[in-house]
């Protein structure tokens, strides 16, 4: 194939087109995250950067801080 070949620019584009498809079917932002002073699991919000709590407390994270004091 050439470079000056009109396919090649089309071929470029969809790769990179699926490159980017691929990498948004994979970003899994809803998952919840553990507050590490508190426990509590939250979502990050990214338009406006702040936590969303949930009002639920990660078990294992709180067993944890119990045998820590």
């Amino acid at each position: 194939m050439d470079i000056s070949s009109t396919k090649l620019p089309i071929i470029l584009i969809l790769v990179l087109v699926g490159i980017l498809l691929l990498q948004f079917a994979t970003n899994d932002n809803s998952k919840p995250l553990i507050d590490p002073e508190t426990c509590e699991l939250y979502i990050m919000d990214s338009q406006i950067n702040t936590k969303t709590y949930l009002n639920e407390f990660n078990e294992k994270c709180l067993e944890f801080k119990k045998l820590k004091d």
